[in-house]
């Protein structure tokens, strides 16, 4: 009975360290500044994904999100991350707004 104590103390102490590592789907700001962001009236996506840590393709840079949505003046932009199993599939999308 103690054993099982202590097998249970270490898994609520490592439970902490193990938070999103099965699923992960976020939206975070790539903006330093956000007091006077602006959406602009256009949106446009683009991403990467990688499968197994070993093949990636795509291209999520801002100038094919832009090209994504008709964008020719960029004003804010933020980044959604989609890990799932550790990162086994992994998948990354820079979102611009402009105009």
């Amino acid at each position: 009975m103690k054993r099982c104590a202590t097998c249970l103390s270490i898994l609520l102490l490592l439970m902490p360290l193990l938070q999103g590592c099965i699923y992960t789907n976020t939206i975070v700001p790539l903006d330093k500044d956000l007091q006077e962001t602006q959406l602009g009236n256009r949106t446009g996506r683009s991403s990467y994904q990688s499968i197994l840590w070993m093949v990636a393709w795509g291209d999520a840079g801002t100038q094919a999100a832009a090209r994504d949505g008709g964008i020719t003046t960029l004003q804010c932009a933020d980044m959604e991350i989609l890990s799932i199993l550790f990162g086994l599939y992994y998948k990354e999308t820079t979102i611009v707004y402009g105009n």
